[in-house]
């Protein structure tokens, strides 16, 4: 074999398997298959290839045709980078909580992105997926993909991934650890598994808010499901395609327990695998530590954490949203959010050229920047606005120093200042300045103090 492909599409599947061996696995062997290796980095490369070309060789998608699909995930990935190499003009609507890099990859792709709520469930008309079916209904000549009841879905799994794991394993296997989305990997799955390997396990790992975890431990099908923010996995209904009945048990796993999962196989294994990876390998850790006797237990890295630098793997997002651990000194260092001490606060000096405050604003997409000295003394302050004035009638002041456009009169407070008394700083326009002992320690935006009432408030 030459090693050499003819087209991206055909390095969809045959992605490796390795073996954990510093995670604490109990007295299980733990396996980790790589779909991240695929080419549109996720194991949904499988199903967005199958779907596609089941549907041309049925008669279903002509040249040219448009395709439309509703998907909360890495589907859509999938469909866009086949879509792309057969040259179909592809439709996604996607709910709003999907990560930046993901509609980024998706738009650079080709593919007509369009954003709807992920606050409402199915019947509502800005629901996903009904959402895509009345576009593909009012579009000529469209196909809707429709990932929730589409039969070769699950056929990607119960003819490609199941046995391709299978004989990777020697056929010495015990149990697979899984999350659903559309359903089509668990369903697949358990049709391969029950002629192959009847004894083997299928654990369901289910965020925390879906209703899958209900249903299947307790057999109770609950219509109301809450919010979560691990992308692509979990459902509030179950698909037409779903196939449960050899799911023996489910976790559920909180987003907290998600993200800091992930990480923690990134920092271990050096895993770089996204958030559904992170409850699978979540509830595979659970699921290893119960047992008595060991086994072999195989789960996936569902995607690739790439999709996810600006959530997961982001400090300042995981503690905005209270998902990170943090120490607690009641006074307005928990307000926050980047604190000059721990090397986050984004600065400038006075004697540095307005481009260089301009460039730094864009790259950390913040709309001010405090002004320091070399020995830490604050100076001033420099917002978007100072930097607009200073150059609109002067496009060659942007090499003029920052102190010729910072501003002065600052807004500062002790940090031991009640939350309740920055009101008055905010309502004139300003953004307060932190100092502890007389040394500047940070800044606090209206957004920042949002943030801290949320994470206060519990609702995260």
């Amino acid at each position: 074999m030459s090693g050499i492909y003819d087209n991206v599409l055909e390095l969809i599947g045959n992605t490796p398997v390795i073996r954990s061996s510093r995670l604490d696995t109990g007295p299980c062997e733990l396996f980790i298959k790589l779909e991240s290796q695929n080419p549109g980095g996720s194991i949904k490369d499988r199903i967005g290839l199958n779907m596609i070309e089941a549907a041309e060789r049925a008669g279903k998608i002509k040249p040219g045709a448009t395709l439309v699909e509703g998907t909360a995930g890495n589907t859509g990935l999938a469909l866009a980078l086949v879509a792309q190499q057969k040259g179909y003009r592809l439709i996604l609507v996607i709910p709003d909580k999907m990560s930046r890099e993901k509609i980024s990859n998706l738009k650079a792709m080709g593919a007509e992105v369009i954003i709807t709520r992920s606050d409402v469930g199915k019947g509502h008309p800005q629901y996903y997926q009904d959402y895509a079916q009345r576009i593909a209904d009012e579009t000529p000549g469209s196909y809707f993909i429709n990932q929730f009841g589409n039969d070769d879905n699950p056929a990607a799994h119960e003819h490609g991934t199941g046995p391709e794991i299978w004989a990777q394993m020697g056929e010495q296997l015990d149990a697979i650890v899984l999350g659903v989305g559309s359903s089509g990997t668990v369903t697949g799955l358990s049709r391969y598994f029950a002629k192959v390997a009847p004894h083997l396990e299928l654990i369901l790992a289910d965020p925390e808010g879906s209703i899958l975890t209900e249903y299947i431990n307790e057999g109770t099908l609950n219509g109301k499901s809450k919010s979560w923010l691990v992308e692509g996995i979990g459902e509030d209904f179950l698909p037409v395609i779903s196939d449960f009945t050899r799911v023996t048990r489910a976790y559920s796993i909180s987003d907290r327990e998600s993200f800091l999962t992930g990480r923690e196989l990134l920092r271990t294994e050096g895993i770089l695998g996204g958030a559904s990876t992170g409850t699978l390998i979540a509830a595979a850790l659970r699921y290893c530590s119960e047992q008595s006797t060991p086994k072999r237990v195989l789960t996936f890295a569902c995607d690739t954490g790439n999709k996810y630098l600006s959530k997961m793997y982001n400090d300042q997002w995981m503690r905005d949203l209270g998902l990170l651990e943090t120490e607690a000194h009641g006074n307005l260092r928990d307000v926050i959010a980047r604190p000059l001490d721990q090397g986050e606060t984004i600065i400038v000096r006075p004697d540095e050229p307005i481009a260089n405050a301009y460039k730094r604003m864009k790259t950390y997409d913040i709309s001010q920047l405090p002004v320091l000295s070399e020995d830490g003394e604050l100076q001033g302050i420099i917002d978007e606005s100072d930097i607009l004035l200073a150059v609109i009638d002067c496009p060659d002041c942007f090499n003029e120093p920052v102190s010729t456009a910072m501003v002065t009169e600052l807004h500062t407070v002790d940090v031991n200042t009640p939350v309740h008394e920055l009101m008055p700083v905010f309502d004139a326009g300003y953004v307060v300045m932190v100092k502890e002992n007389q040394r500047f320690i940070g800044l606090i935006t209206r957004l920042d103090l949002l943030n801290h009432l949320r994470r206060s408030s519990g609702l995260d």
